[in-house]
C-alpha cells in the first residue's frame, strides 16, 4: 500500500500567464456546495428559532457552510490531488495549466482564512465549528494525515463534515446554545447515511486513485460490493430516523422519510445493476430524494423542540 504521492507529473505544475477567467470559481466547485448549505438549512429549520429576526445570521450560515468552507475544502483537496486529477480529470483548473504555479494553494490558504473569519461572527459556537471543518478539510486531503487514503476514515469525516456538522452548527447558533439531543442524534444519523453518498462519489477517480494507492472503498472492495455497501449505508440510519420520528410523536414526518427511503430503494435496485456506470445517475436521484428526507425530519424537529420548551 502506497503512503505518499509519487513525483508528480509536469502537468501538476503548469505554467501559464495568469489564472484563466473561471478557474477559480471552478477550482470551488460550486455545484458541491448544496449539501453543506441544505444541512445548515436543516439545521435552520429544526432550531426553533424565530426566522423574521433570525434570518440575518441564518444567510450568514448557509454561505460560509457552502461557498466558504465547502469551496475551502474543495480546493485544498484539488491541490493535494492535483497529480491523481491529471489521471482522472486533466481537465481541472491545476492539472490542465488554467490555474499556474501555487495559485490553487494560496486559494485554498485565502479561502480558509475567510472561512474562520466569518465563522468568528457566528459567536463560539459557530466559530468552533467552522474551525472543526477546516481542520478535517485540511486533514481528509493533506499530508501527513490525507485521510481520503482510507475510503473508510476519508469518508466518514467528509460525510460528517457535509451533513451533521452544518445541522448542529445552525441549531446551536440560532438557538444560542447546545442542541436539542434529539436534533444532534437526527443530524449524526444523516452524516452516516451520507457515507454511502460519498463511496458513490469516488465511483468517478477509480484509475486514479489506484494507481497513487488511494484506498477508496470501490478500490478496495470493487464496484459491485462498494455498491451495495453504500445503499445499506445510506438505507439503514433513515430507517431509524423515521422509527424515531413515529417514537416522538411525528407519524407525518416519519412517513415522508419513509415514502424517500422507498423510491430511494427502487433507485438502488436501478444502480446495482450497473454500479459503475450509473453512480453519477444515482447521484442526482437518489441524494435528492435523501435530502428531502432530511428537510422532513428537520420540521418534524422544530414543533417538538417548541413542546419540549
Amino acid at each position: 500500500m502506497a503512503t505518499s504521492a509519487p513525483a508528480e507529473p509536469a502537468s501538476a505544475h503548469p505554467r501559464a500567464v495568469r489564472p484563466a477567467p473561471g478557474a477559480v470559481l471552478e477550482l470551488l466547485k460550486p455545484i458541491t456546495w448544496f449539501p453543506p448549505m441544505w444541512a445548515f438549512a436543516c439545521g435552520v429549520a429544526a432550531s426553533g428559532a424565530d426566522l423574521a429576526a433570525a434570518w440575518p445570521l441564518a444567510l450568514l450560515g448557509v454561505v460560509l457552510a457552502g461557498p466558504l468552507v465547502c469551496g475551502m475544502s474543495q480546493a485544498v483537496n484539488d491541490w493535494f490531488d492535483r497529480h491523481v486529477d491529471a489521471v482522472n480529470e486533466p481537465q481541472r483548473p491545476i492539472p490542465s495549466g488554467r490555474l499556474p504555479g501555487r495559485t490553487g494553494l494560496w486559494v485554498a490558504v485565502a479561502w480558509t482564512a475567510l472561512s474562520l473569519g466569518v465563522g468568528w461572527l457566528l459567536g463560539p459556537w459557530g466559530f468552533a465549528a467552522t474551525a472543526l471543518g477546516v481542520a478535517l478539510a485540511w486533514a481528509y486531503s493533506a499530508p501527513p494525515l490525507r485521510l481520503k487514503r482510507d475510503g473508510w476514515t476519508g469518508n466518514a469525516a467528509c460525510a460528517l463534515s457535509y451533513e451533521t456538522l452544518p445541522w448542529i452548527t445552525a441549531a446551536a447558533v440560532l438557538a444560542g446554545g447546545a442542541p436539542d439531543p434529539r436534533v444532534a442524534g437526527v443530524a449524526l444519523l444523516y452524516g452516516l447515511g451520507a457515507h454511502g453518498i460519498m463511496t458513490l462519489n469516488d465511483f468517478k477517480s477509480i484509475e486514479g486513485d489506484r494507481r497513487f494507492g488511494i484506498l477508496s472503498l470501490p478500490v478496495r472492495l470493487g464496484p459491485e460490493r462498494a455498491a451495495r455497501l453504500a445503499c445499506v449505508a445510506m438505507a439503514v440510519p433513515q430507517v431509524a430516523v423515521l422509527v424515531l420520528l413515529w417514537a416522538w410523536g411525528a407519524p407525518w414526518h416519519a412517513g415522508a422519510v419513509a415514502a424517500s427511503l422507498l423510491l430511494q430503494l427502487l433507485c438502488m435496485a436501478r444502480l446495482l445493476r450497473d454500479p459503475r456506470g450509473l453512480a453519477p445517475w444515482y447521484n442526482g436521484t437518489g441524494v435528492l430524494l435523501y435530502v428531502l428526507g432530511m428537510m422532513a425530519s428537520a420540521l418534524a424537529l422544530r414543533p417538538a423542540l417548541g413542546a419540549a420548551g
